[in-house]
């Protein structure tokens, strides 16, 4: 009876040790650039209405919708550029885990675009093992 007691009172009380780690945790911004990720969006959305719905927090420098360019329809995610790193901040807060035409969205801080080594052509010399790759048939012996 004690160990639920005393349980409970863990549970359901507010422990200062536990609140005040998440509280720094979850409102400490992470934010080092004013570019945000917005991930989950309908695949109608466009740069207008993303821009809409992004505006009311601060200066916008851009509101992109990522395109496929094959089919020309939206990637479901987009990047949102702020004036200030603050003006950033403030839409993250009142934009993630909303709804944008009839989707919810989230809304991170971008991460800076990775370098990618161009492609490398493959050789069609035998590796170690003795085998080629062949792009039509696949593995083939020598």
């Amino acid at each position: 009876m004690a160990f639920s007691s005393a349980f409970r009172r863990i549970l359901n009380g507010p422990s200062s040790i536990v609140t005040s780690q998440f509280a720094s945790a979850r409102f400490s911004s992470t934010l080092t650039a004013p570019k945000l990720f917005i991930s989950g969006l309908n695949r109608n959305t466009t740069d207008e209405k993303l821009k809409e719905a992004f505006e009311p927090f601060g200066q916008l420098v851009e509101a992109k919708v990522i395109m496929d360019r094959a089919t020309q329809r939206s990637k479901g995610f987009a990047f949102v550029t702020y004036a200030s790193i603050e003006e950033a901040e403030k839409a993250r807060e009142g934009m993630n885990a909303k709804f944008l035409d009839g989707w919810v969205i989230f809304v991170d801080p971008a991460k800076p675009k990775e370098y990618r080594p161009p492609p490398q052509p493959e050789s069609q010399q035998p590796s170690e093992l003795g085998f080629r790759t062949n792009k039509t048939i696949g593995w083939c012996g020598n």
